[in-house]
């Protein structure tokens, strides 16, 4: 068969899908990724096929307009404003789909796929999708947050739909696949097809760190972070703050990311370009934005997690896991040096944490492997 998947120019969103595009090119389907051009270069760093659809957007931008307000950076000019009632982050996805549906859907008349796997804020794959009569799969990369948002679709849809013919649009496709754990994902009316969260990182070396006489700290900001507003790249400030002969600190960074860093205490060390799922194991916890792929790399490892959001879904992910007791929330405008320094260290000693931690952990591994879903994909796509 002929497997599509989509996603719209944000990495991440990408890398969540990569283990079963994989399992299904290693069961012997047709996979090809679509994506915007800025995605491409990711997209080719899979190993994947893969071809370029529609332009690009700046997303960035956008994200930048509705990062949670500070007293240090205050409220962003864009979230002081009113935009016609749907959240802001909807825009940004809408504005993806306009700049996607139309070579999306030339392209799945012409390669003809038995089936879309797509990103769940990817919205031109379900109009892709509709207009070739092929079931649309979303795949969640975290919490289902597009489906609490599910009231405004419709009329963000709507007039990309038209365009293409379309009088109804289903937004949540015919089936869900969820590698978020049930006990920390949010209350959806659905049953979803759970799978094992099998992290994927991007390429890279893994790290030779060896073994520690002291408690492991890895402190990561992801890729968001940096890109939206370098002042808001707080791994540097988190490194100087926990550094100390208490904890053996490992910051992990893309090469681009090393400069924000400022100075590196003595005795931290800097890893460059590790996917993190490498890095993790040997650690013991996790200090990061509330990134969802990011959170889940710390479950798939047993990590407790400290995390200082600073973007509406990093906090809302964060707050997931603070929930269910494997994670604490530091608000940005308190993490200072201090306050760094102690919470981290309550973590690392507190029993109760660990034990949340490894039980989502095991709620992880206990999920069927990207190999054992397939079986069911190819069920609705002949379906």
């Amino acid at each position: 068969m002929r497997m599509l998947v989509t996603a719209w120019a944000w990495p991440s969103h990408l890398y969540a899908m990569v283990p079963l595009a994989w399992a299904m090119r290693a069961a012997g389907h047709d996979v090809l990724v679509a994506c915007q051009p800025s995605l491409m270069a990711a997209a080719e760093r899979t190993g994947l096929p893969c071809v370029r659809v529609g332009s690009d957007v700046d997303s960035v931008d956008m994200v930048r307009g509705y990062a949670l307000p500070t007293r240090r950076f205050g409220t962003p000019e864009a979230a002081a404003s009113a935009n016609g009632g749907a959240p802001r982050a909807l825009r940004m996805f809408q504005a993806n789909a306009e700049a996607m549906v139309d070579d999306l859907v030339r392209l799945t008349r012409e390669w003809r796929p038995a089936l879309i796997v797509h990103d769940p804020t990817a919205w031109a794959a379900s109009i892709a999708a509709a207009v070739a009569g092929v079931p649309a799969v979303r795949h969640l990369y975290g919490a289902d947050l597009v489906h609490r948002a599910r009231r405004f679709l419709p009329e963000l849809l709507a007039p990309m739909g038209e365009r293409h013919g379309l009088d109804d649009l289903e937004p949540l496709g015919a089936a869900t696949i969820d590698p978020f754990p049930a006990s920390v994902q949010v209350e959806v009316d659905y049953r979803p097809a759970p799978i094992r969260y099998v992290p994927y990182n991007g390429p890279g070396q893994a790290p030779r760190l060896g073994p520690s006489d002291r408690p492991r700290v890895c402190v990561t900001w992801g890729t968001t972070m940096a890109r939206v507003d370098s002042r808001r790249f707080l791994a540097g400030e988190v490194v100087r703050a926990l550094a100390s002969p208490e904890v053996d600190v490992v910051v992990a960074v893309t090469a681009a990311q090393r400069r924000l860093l400022g100075p590196v205490p003595e005795g931290v060390r800097v890893v460059e370009g590790a996917p993190l799922h490498a890095l993790l194991p040997s650690c013991d916890l996790l200090v990061a934005h509330g990134g969802a792929g990011t959170s889940l790399t710390g479950l798939a490892a047993g990590l407790p997690q400290l995390l200082v959001p600073q973007l509406p879904d990093h906090q809302a992910h964060a707050t997931r896991l603070v929930r269910a007791g494997a994670a604490d929330l530091l608000p940005f405008d308190e993490a200072g040096p201090a306050e760094l320094r102690e919470r981290a260290l309550r973590l690392l000693h507190d029993e109760r944490a660990r034990q949340a931690a490894a039980c989502l952990r095991q709620e992880i591994a206990d999920r069927p492997a990207p190999a054992a879903v397939v079986p069911w994909l190819e069920r609705i796509a002949v379906a």
